[in-house]
């Protein structure tokens, strides 16, 4: 039966699937969870139109705009303002998020074992080309490997996260995050598709050996560099996204407009520039710069765990 009613509107999404002629994995990609996070939906669009049934092996399941109103209206929220990649696995007696959450977690959990979930950079922020996966699931962490992203973030992914949510019960996922929101990355979404077709190959989706996979680098644990207390004004970064770079390096500089001061900023530990912000206006406080480290969690200060933990709004899309 079509549900006709209003609420249909903002929770039906489009979903295409491609069955082998034998059985094999059944492989997940998610996209559009964030509706300004137009990236991933234009990956799964790409990845989909190389796909030939005929010589595949195992099922591939493709749900590119799962947040479609706010991908038609280029908004990041869902239309009751709350963010689908906190409220998985969902509720069908909830909000209009939760109920898409659980209907898209019923789909991911019912037909597949496998999920390659896409995002973007978010509020005027990028990425750099990387895999986000938990170190404690052997079988994702084979499985970021053989994306050949070169750069992989070993976490969690906070609670509500549908990439967190999915590996509890059960599914091998992984986050793919490349470039930054409302705009199409040409160069990312090539790494993109080009990695999902390397763990179909790795799957055994598609016929032939995986491609080689580059050296990665694994970061253990990541931190931001920020705004300085009462140096908010006008930010211009001077390195780019992969950089490694050292302690004491300079990154780029703040200008306070009214006062013509000039604040350098510099990176307070070795690592690699996984995220940044765009130049911009900024605040005190404000996340500039994203370093992934290779380090462990006792080499962070309090404050910088504290922001760890309490500012999910910068992880996982």
């Amino acid at each position: 039966m079509v549900d006709r009613s209003f609420d249909a509107a903002f929770v039906n999404m489009p979903v295409y699937v491609a069955h082998g002629l034998k059985a094999g994995h059944r492989l997940c990609i998610t996209a559009g969870i964030h509706g300004d996070e137009i990236n991933g939906s234009e990956i799964a669009r790409r990845t989909f139109a190389k796909i030939d049934p005929l010589k595949l092996r195992g099922t591939v399941i493709m749900l590119p705009m799962i947040n479609t109103a706010g991908i038609r209206n280029g908004v990041r929220y869902m239309p009751d303002r709350r963010d689908l990649n906190r409220y998985f696995p969902g509720s069908y007696n909830g909000s209009i998020t939760s109920i898409v959450a659980r209907r898209t977690f019923d789909l991911i959990t019912t037909h597949c074992d496998t999920l390659i979930d896409l995002h973007t950079g978010s509020f005027q922020r990028a990425n750099a080309p990387q895999i986000r996966v938990t170190s404690k699931n052997p079988a994702a962490l084979t499985l970021a490997r053989h994306f050949g992203s070169g750069i992989i973030i070993l976490g969690g992914g906070p609670r509500g996260s549908l990439r967190r949510e999915a590996v509890e019960a059960g599914i091998t996922a992984i986050i793919y995050e490349a470039a930054g929101p409302h705009v199409f990355d040409v160069e990312a979404a090539n790494i993109g598709v080009r990695g999902i077709l390397n763990v179909m190959h790795h799957l055994e989706i598609l016929p032939g050996d995986s491609p080689e996979i580059p050296e990665d680098k694994i970061y253990h644990l990541t931190v931001w560099e920020r705004v300085p207390l009462g140096a908010g004004g006008f930010f211009f970064p001077e390195v780019g996204l992969g950089t490694e770079v050292k302690t004491g390096q300079r990154l780029g500089y703040l200008v306070t407009p009214l006062e013509d001061k000039t604040t350098t900023l510099t990176a307070s530990r070795d690592g690699i520039i996984i995220g940044m912000a765009r130049p911009q206006i900024v605040l005190s406080g404000y996340a500039l710069f994203h370093l992934g480290l290779r380090g462990e969690h006792s080499e962070l200060t309090e404050k910088e765990l504290h922001e760890q933990e309490s500012d999910d709004t910068l992880s996982d899309g």
